[in-house]
């Protein structure tokens, strides 16, 4: 049995290509081999000045990351600056407003690699202003650093980080307390922040074993790369070796087999005149050859027949798969559909109810009309209502409210103008969210996930 893989076509994967030099009796040979390594997707939160791109250039610093010139460009402007030490936030830093303000606006992504893993970093900004970043940020990720400043502790804006966090399902969380060479690396401190993060864990869906507190000075470099001799009495691991022993699973979740359909595929060629093959992505389990399925919204069923990827056949495609299939009838299926389990049937109606977080300057106003775009499914939609506004601080909701403001995340009612197929988004991710577009700007107006 052929089985399509994210291990066998290294999807998800970063490939590395090494040569090695083998001689032979005869002659001298070159043998090229691709070796694979891990992807672990972070994000980055924090308030202003926390030290969030501090963190990641010291990382990039410390695992020799950082190119000769960019080196060269921060030792230079730190100077220029003042400094008597490397400004490591100019590594990520990219536009002259944040240079210029000393802050993070934009989402950068930063990568680099270690001897076992590879990572993208999504450096997203910590001001109330830039929420919505932070949630673009890290929806794709498997892990996120949340950073506390040591003098500050759990503030209003660590409530609103944790929050998105919890509402994206966000597997690990890392509470990097960072500064702790301005309070003495006061171990009493790093207790008491501790204290009041557990406090809001507990109304959370976490665990604590999802949860890891690590003790950093991010300008100093104590327990980011290397173990620091100032915090004897913190036992656990630098910040990089939690992240190298954490798993880089796939960031949608193990559950029923979701396949978007996102081209027909009609070959204009004599040899495959009768071929009509379905293109999309697998998610949430295995699909194989044989399988009964149904299309939705439709209701039509058949068996999957064949599966390819590129001009070969296998007979199972494991999740995270991107491939061709074919059925053994002949049905009227477009791009938009979703090919489903017979037995794995999702929700199928003209009504949502989710909760919804706003990023246009414009309110999210009842009776306003959107195109709700849900995987390659795109369809007209009119905001039924808002039954309130959600406190980011864990106390409730505001049920008096009746719209929602930039930034803000409320629970929403939307009708659409036809049938759509989706699951709750603890659920399954890829069927359980979807964004929110305005019809008149084609901008992207809010991000949902389905209740």
């Amino acid at each position: 049995m052929y089985t399509l893989s994210r291990k066998r076509i290294k999807n998800k994967r970063v490939l590395i290509k090494t040569a090695l030099n083998h001689r032979s009796e005869n002659s001298s040979l070159w043998e090229v081999r691709w070796e694979a390594m891990e992807v672990l997707k972070i994000a980055t939160a924090g308030s202003v000045d926390d030290g969030k791109s501090t963190l990641i250039g010291r990382i990039l610093y410390d695992t020799q990351s950082l190119t000769t010139d960019k080196l060269e460009a921060i030792e230079t402007k730190s100077k220029a600056n003042g400094f008597d030490y490397l400004d490591f936030s100019l590594a990520t830093d990219g536009l002259v407003a944040e240079r210029e303000q000393g802050i993070t606006i934009d989402v950068a992504h930063i990568y680099f690699s270690s001897k076992t893993k590879s990572y993208i970093v999504a450096d997203t900004p910590g001001h109330i202003e830039y929420t919505r970043n932070m949630v673009t940020g890290a929806s794709t990720s498997q892990a996120s650093i949340i950073l506390v400043d040591a003098r500050k502790g759990v503030i209003e804006q660590t409530y609103r980080h944790f929050f998105i966090n919890n509402l994206l399902r966000v597997k690990d969380i890392i509470v990097a307390i960072n500064k702790m060479d301005l309070v003495d690396f006061s171990e009493s401190i790093y207790e008491e922040i501790k204290a009041d993060f557990q406090e809001m864990i507990a109304k959370s869906e976490y665990k604590e074993q999802n949860i890891t507190f690590i003790p950093v000075s991010a300008l100093l470099g104590d327990n980011v790369v290397a173990t620091s001799e100032n915090t004897p009495w913190y036992s656990g691991n630098t910040l990089l070796d939690h992240l190298e022993g954490l798993e880089a699973q796939d960031v949608y979740e193990q559950s029923h087999m979701r396949f978007p359909v996102q081209m027909v595929i009609r070959p204009k060629q004599t040899d495959f005149h009768d071929f009509r093959g379905y293109a999309g992505k697998i998610y949430g389990d295995d699909l194989e050859v044989g399988d009964e399925i149904t299309v939705l919204p439709s209701l039509t069923s058949s068996r999957v027949k064949e599966i390819y990827f590129f001009d070969q056949k296998f007979d199972k495609a494991g999740r995270g798969s991107s491939c061709t299939i074919t059925l053994e009838d002949d049905l009227n299926i477009s791009r938009g559909d979703m090919i489903v389990k017979n037995a794995e049937r999702p929700n199928v109606g003209k009504q949502l109810e989710a909760k919804v977080c706003w990023m246009d300057t414009k309110e999210l106003q009842p009776g306003t009309q959107y195109f709700l775009q849900s995987g390659s499914n795109r369809i007209l939609a009119k905001i039924k209502g808002v039954s309130g506004v959600i406190h980011t601080d864990f106390s409730g909701e505001d049920i008096t409210a009746n719209s929602l403001k930039l930034n803000e995340v409320g629970n929403v009612n939307i009708l659409m103008s036809r049938p759509l197929a989706y699951d709750s988004y603890t659920e399954n991710k890829i069927s359980g969210s979807f964004i929110l577009i305005d019809a008149h700007t084609n901008t992207t107006a809010g991000v949902g996930f389905v209740k």
